[in-house]
């Protein structure tokens, strides 16, 4: 390995890159496998952020560099203050970041390989999407230490059926990307060959769409499962009537009728809430 090579403290903890609408972030702690340090949960946060007002980008896609996608939390750095304020604090940066996945406008895409373990799997089920290389592994494995993994517990079971999600906090073993997508943690595995190209096509048929359709139906989607059947469609029917008002909509439904492409070409903005 030749001396430029070398991963040093120096080195950003995040990577940011964007091409063609796509903004790719990177974990950027290969050494210590992107495990999430206080500074890369600042650096992702402020990442995330700065995407948010950005409307020319249109999908998010954060991966890890190295060998894995995410080893979880930092435990060196953790077990170095050991404080009760350090760690509510710590957890509630962590919390703050993986919400603002949620709210994000933009549509993110988890790019798996390697490993995504404790927070590294919360990343992964807080993504909007997530697609796998076929020998990727997935585990909350705090338990194995002694530590419930109780705030990846919030993201897991909101993917994860509730016995699959408990099995896996209560054992701490690792499953298969097969058998990730069949409890719903992941879209896709594919083989490590072609995992940047099934995510290139993916980011590219959202990207296809109106920009506000779907950051306004995301934040809908995630708005309604937190309510009960009744309010959810009340909610539901709102948004899906102040959608028909837009224009984007207007000129999807006449192109539709009358049998032409669609112009989105000047209805395409974010709406930013």
């Amino acid at each position: 390995m030749s001396v430029a090579s070398v991963k040093t403290d120096l080195d950003p903890p995040v990577l940011l890159r964007v091409a063609n609408g796509t903004a790719h972030l990177t974990l950027n702690r290969p050494g210590q496998y992107n495990a999430l340090s206080e500074q890369m949960l600042a650096e992702l946060h402020s990442s995330l952020e700065g995407l948010a007002a950005d409307p020319s980008v249109r999908v998010v896609v954060l991966g890890g560099a190295g060998k894995a996608f995410c080893a979880g939390h930092d435990l060196k750095q953790m077990k170095a203050n050991p404080r009760l304020d350090y760690y509510e604090r710590l957890f509630d940066e962590c919390s703050r970041l993986m919400m603002s996945i949620q709210t994000l406008p933009q549509p993110v895409i988890a790019r798996v390989h390697g490993v995504a373990t404790a927070a590294g799997c919360q990343l992964v089920a807080m993504c909007d999407l997530a697609v796998a290389a076929d020998d990727a592994r997935f585990a909350v494995s705090g338990v194995n230490l002694g530590l419930f993994c109780a705030t990846p517990s919030v993201a897991l079971t909101r993917n994860v059926g509730r016995k699959a999600a408990f099995e896996m906090l209560v054992t701490g073993e690792f499953i298969s990307a097969a058998t990730a997508m069949e409890r719903g943690l992941i879209n896709r595995a594919v083989s490590a060959d072609r995992l940047d190209q099934e995510i290139q096509e993916l980011a590219a048929s959202i990207a296809a769409k109106p920009a506000l359709a779907v950051s306004t139906g995301k934040a809908l989607f995630y708005r309604q499962l937190e309510l009960g059947m009744a309010p959810a469609y009340q909610l539901a029917g709102q948004a899906m009537a102040c959608n028909m008002m837009d224009d984007i909509a207007q000129e999807g439904v006449s192109a539709f009728v009358e049998k032409r492409t669609a112009n989105w070409s000047t209805k395409t903005t974010i709406r930013r809430s």
